[in-house]
């Protein structure tokens, strides 16, 4: 519950309700009220606009997950795939797009204008495994490009994952990040 309430939002309440209580406490002459609700009050209130200028929305799941789809979650669903499921759904401060980072070392963000930009994201099940996709608007990098890309991305999120393109049309794509079962993982001796 808290993931989904924005701290900017709270610093905002908190900071704004502080700083009237200041300006009402100056106005009655209530030297203590007045210098707790400036000296508490207005700082928060900065921190909170502040936090909202660098505040980056969640990402929104395209359609709600299915309670088969919720069940190969919990059996099969790597590391990597719960932790970029639960990071890319809440709020990010000082980040300018989600999996920035994460596109730049693949190489499929070479300048901030060509970036893809995350879109939505569901959970679907493809061929008895739990995959998770996400969904760019990719309008400055081809398919071709993001074809050549697949090797490294499925080492980028891996182990125990392989990465497919399910679609490309109108400059989105579909990135599937599918989880490998155990009985298809090569054990080494």
């Amino acid at each position: 519950m808290f993931r989904k309430i924005p701290l900017a939002l709270v610093g905002l309440i908190i900071g704004s309700i502080l700083t009237a209580v200041g300006f009402v406490a100056y106005a009655k002459g209530n030297s203590t009220l007045n210098l707790a609700g400036f000296f508490y009050g207005i700082p928060l209130l900065l921190g909170g606009l502040a936090l909202k200028a660098a505040e980056l929305k969640p990402v929104p799941f395209s359609k709600e997950t299915p309670k088969e789809v919720l069940s190969l979650r919990e059996a099969q669903a790597t590391d990597t795939q719960n932790q970029l499921r639960k990071d890319v759904t809440r709020y990010r401060y000082g980040q300018e797009a989600h999996l920035d980072e994460a596109l730049e070392r693949i190489g499929l963000s070479p300048t901030d204008e060509e970036r893809p930009i995350l879109t939505t994201l569901k959970e679907i099940e493809i061929d008895g495994k739990y995959t998770l996709v996400l969904q760019f608007q990719t309008p400055l990098i081809s398919r071709e490009i993001w074809e050549e890309k697949l090797d490294k991305i499925t080492k980028f999120f891996g182990p125990g994952i392989t990465a497919k393109i399910l679609s490309f049309d109108d400059n989105v794509i579909d990135l599937a990040l599918i989880a490998l079962s155990e009985s298809s993982t090569v054990e080494v001796a």
